[in-house]
């Protein structure tokens, strides 16, 4: 009878280097399993991210049916449907790619424990970072805190070189994958922007390196230049793998000498990738608790009028409020905005930092547990090599400065748009001719700002002070 292994996928939606796959091919037949974990000690997937999750694996059903694997689907404790699904197909191994966050090794090195215990062969890989969290270290062998010598070191390092698509034979009629992972009606419209899957990624990867690549360390910071590689969701959910990047950067920089610099900035923010998730191999769970210990005793302001106006992107600073209605319309915002939206939320409205992070888990389809709350947490000063407290962003000036021609505002505010450039990212200062002109009312159909620039950047900083 010829052996079979269950290969779990977690954040590794892919065919293409994926070591458990292959390790499970080597053994035998194959089955996959992807589990909606409900494990009270994980985070649960937000509304957006579930809207990923179900296109993603039925895009990964197909492409593992034609190396003949059948994909499993089922929501519980991740435990008992393991070894359910161990039983149900009389599998003798199980394998995986590895998970870094400190409630997920506890979870797999359980069942790991458990499996080795009842005969199972277990065994977990490598597949989600370019360096290992515990392979990569300082020189008196603790974690990184500061991110240039991190990356010093990283590209420094040898990194593996992504395995082929596996292929096997004979391939396999996919079943319909119907997960059941509860998807909220308002993300249907992502459908408009994004397509989920392996192949959809390996195309935009392609194009990046191919089209966008050469203005990406310039340009970068533009909300309306069109250079950014948009490979975030797809690395959040391993439908390509960070290794598959790196390698196809670095050919590119081989051929085409003039592009090295460009290709050498955008590995280091892969690169950042990998060192927020140093940070939650290393932390106590990174999402809640500051990393720097002295950020749990700041005074948190509680206004949920000013929280629901920044949700709705309605707080009268016009480029604040476009990140936020792109964000809510298409599950991403630009990472330039990205820092002024959470600026305003942690500094100037002196919220706290995790109300931010957690609408963001919520909303974005590139939520990812290292990133996510590790930027947020840069943002607000708190953690490692973090941006510090005192420097605060002014959305009016960073407007005016990475928007100036106003396009992005006008696209997301279009209550907005004609106004003239001048006033456009301050209409709170416009005179009320230039208002009545572009048909906008402060009142009536976009808002005066919710708080004020110069006295809430008073009022964080005296709160510094108090640490």
């Amino acid at each position: 009878m010829a052996s079979t292994a269950l290969v779990w996928l977690r954040n590794d939606l892919r065919i293409a280097d994926n070591p458990a796959l292959v390790a499970g091919l080597a053994h035998g037949r194959v089955v996959a399993l992807h589990v909606e974990a409900t494990d009270e000690t994980l985070r649960r997937r937000g509304s957006a991210s579930r809207w990923w999750l179900n296109r993603s694996l039925r895009a990964l059903a197909v492409d593992l049916a034609d190396i003949g694997v059948r994909l499993v689907t089922a929501e519980g404790e991740s435990e008992e449907i393991a070894f359910e699904t161990l039983r149900a197909h009389g599998a003798d191994a199980l394998f995986w790619n590895r998970r870094y966050g400190p409630a997920e090794r506890e979870i797999d090195a359980a069942i790991k424990l458990r499996g080795r215990s009842e005969g199972i062969a277990v065994e977990s890989f490598p597949g989600s970072v370019l360096v290992e969290p515990f392979d990569i270290a300082t020189g008196s062998g603790g974690p990184y805190s500061v991110f240039t010598p991190f990356w010093k070191t990283l590209r420094t390092r040898n990194i593996a070189a992504p395995r082929s698509a596996p292929s096997a034979a004979p391939p396999i009629s996919p079943d319909a994958v119907d997960t059941g992972y509860r998807t909220p009606t308002w993300a249907t419209k992502f459908d408009e922007h994004w397509q989920p899957g392996e192949r959809a990624a390996l195309a935009r990867l392609h194009s990046f390196l191919e089209h966008q690549l050469a203005g990406y360390a310039d340009q970068r910071d533009f909300p309306t230049h069109s250079v950014t590689s948009q490979l975030s969701p797809h690395l959040a959910f391993g439908e390509i793998s960070p290794r598959q990047i790196w390698h196809s950067a670095q050919s590119v920089a081989h051929s085409r000498p003039e592009a090295a610099a460009a290709v050498d900035k955008f590995l280091s923010e892969l690169a950042w990738r990998d060192f927020n998730y140093t940070q939650y191999f290393h932390r106590t769970d990174i999402a809640n608790v500051p990393m720097q210990e002295r950020f749990s005793r700041l005074s948190w302001r509680e206004d949920d009028a000013a929280l629901a106006a920044w949700k709705q992107g309605r707080t009268g600073f016009p480029i604040v409020d476009a990140g936020m209605r792109e964000l809510w319309a298409t599950g991403t915002m630009h990472n330039r905005v990205r820092m002024l939206v959470a600026s305003l939320v942690c500094k100037n409205l002196l919220l706290d930092w995790r109300l931010g992070e957690q609408w963001f888990w919520d909303t974005l389809v590139d939520a990812d547990p290292a990133s996510n709350p590790g930027n947020w947490q840069w943002v607000a000063g708190s953690g490692l090599d973090a941006s510090p407290f005192f420097r605060i962003f002014n959305p009016v000036t960073q407007g005016e400065r990475f928007d100036a021609d106003g396009r992005y505002v006008r696209r997301w505010v279009p209550e907005l748009a004609l106004l003239p450039n001048e006033w456009l990212h301050e209409p709170f200062e416009a005179p009320p001719a230039v208002l009545r002109a572009a048909g906008v009312d402060l009142e009536a159909n976009y808002p005066a700002p919710i708080v004020d620039l110069k006295m809430s950047r008073e009022r964080a900083l005296e709160a510094l002070k108090q640490l």
